[in-house]
């Protein structure tokens, strides 16, 4: 299929949420992702900047295609749920290769009497894996997970942390997001039954969850138990109509239809105390305005005790494994050479062309100017600058509470 087929192909997708596949030669599953709208997302795949947006991975799986399919789904939060399951049956080359086993997102649901339901990463699956009662994932977004989480929570309140039958409502039961395990207020088969719509849920059988409301609903009408029959009829409705526009993010966008397309600068810092509780965060510049949503926290664990460019290595190579953030037009770090030299490696490695510039300090630790090739950075300096500080200060801010909690 020419780039002028796969154009015209995705000009009849809807503009409507769901799953997309591309496919190779033999029809296999070369690469699997969600969108809030098919046309747009799968349009995006075929911009001039692909390369600096996507990375290598997306630009060599794109050039080996040679067909693309799609699924519908309702809303977002199913497209979430349906792409998840998708790659965990597919498996396809391309997704595996974004990310390793651990960066992936899993739903828990724990074997208990009364079962939490629990969002975890891959690398804590790997070291300490719970008693499940069932696993859900991989899911490739984990803030899209939070959320979706957040809203599948509103549906069906759920327990997560709190201890059964301590008497006391927790904090989640005040505002109606978990059933009252820890107050008692409801049995382990009342329970068990939200449980099973959160199974059926997040199994892609949304259908039979709504015709099992619809029957139970009856039946607790017939019973005269209308109160009950009521909550069900609210999480019917709710199904029906799933307020998700958490879910829809604006990466998902294609820079072809964005006018002005935000310029993204993102900055990184390690912090330590002669090489204790080392940390790095990176933070977020977009047209000249901080993006403290978008701000990371790393805990350093393979670098060695003040080893700062090791530091920097390894707070990149955890960052670069997260696709679902956007990549950044320019990337700032401290001006010391053997920084830049860290970061410009590990992009390398990752085949990645963001520029790196450095922020060169004083002896108090005042910014004197930046280096780099000078057209990478011309006419950013103050978002530069404001990226770098931002760094500083939240980096401090971090390895100050570690130290603290460490020193307990």
């Amino acid at each position: 299929m020419t780039l002028e087929e796969f154009k015209k192909k995705a000009k009849k997708m809807p503009d409507g949420p769901g799953v997309y596949f591309f496919l190779g030669k033999r029809k296999e599953v070369l690469y699997i992702g969600k969108a809030s709208s098919l046309r747009s997302r799968v349009r995006s795949y075929f911009s001039s900047d692909l390369p600096q947006t996507r990375g290598p991975v997306i630009t060599n799986m794109v050039a080996c295609a040679r067909s693309i399919d799609w699924r519908e789904t309702p809303s977002v939060l199913e497209a979430l749920i349906l792409e998840a399951n998708l790659i965990k049956t597919h498996k396809p080359k391309a997704n595996t290769e974004l990310k390793d086993d651990k960066s992936w997102n899993y739903v828990v649901i724990t074997k208990e009497d009364f079962p939490r339901v629990l969002l975890v990463r891959g690398k804590e699956l790997a070291a300490s894996p719970p008693q499940a009662l069932h696993i859900f994932g991989p899911f490739p977004h984990g803030l899209q997970l939070k959320e979706a989480l957040k809203i599948i929570r509103k549906i069906f309140p759920y327990r997560d942390m709190c201890v059964p039958g301590s008497g006391r409502r927790c904090f989640n039961a005040q505002l109606g997001l978990c059933p009252g395990v820890c107050s008692g207020e409801i049995s382990k088969t009342e329970y068990r039954k939200i449980i099973r719509r959160i199974v059926l849920l997040f199994r892609g059988k949304k259908s039979e969850l709504e015709r099992n409301l619809v029957r139970e609903m009856k039946a607790l009408a017939k019973a005269e138990r209308f109160e009950e029959a009521q909550v069900l009829r609210r999480q019917l409705f709710a199904l029906e109509h799933i307020q998700d526009v958490s879910l829809i993010k604006d990466e998902y966008r294609p820079a072809s239809l964005t006018a002005s397309r935000p310029v993204r600068i993102e900055a990184y810092d390690v912090a330590h105390l002669r090489g204790f509780a080392a940390v790095g965060v990176m933070t977020v510049v977009e047209n000249g305005e901080a993006q403290k949503n978008a701000y990371r926290k790393f805990n350093i664990k393979t670098a060695k005790p003040g080893d700062d460019p090791g530091a920097l290595r390894e707070i990149l190579s955890r960052r670069l494994g997260h696709d679902e953030w956007p990549l950044p037009r320019l990337m700032v770090v401290d001006g010391a050479a053997a920084q830049m030299n860290a970061a410009e490696a590990v992009l390398k490695q990752y085949g990645v062309g963001i520029p790196v510039v450095g922020v060169v300090k004083d002896e108090k630790h005042r910014p004197r100017g930046i280096r780099g090739a000078r057209g990478a950075f011309a006419g950013r300096e103050k978002e530069i600058l404001l990226a770098n500080a931002e760094a500083h200060r939240f980096a401090i801010g971090y390895h100050r509470k570690k130290r603290k909690i460490t020193l307990r």
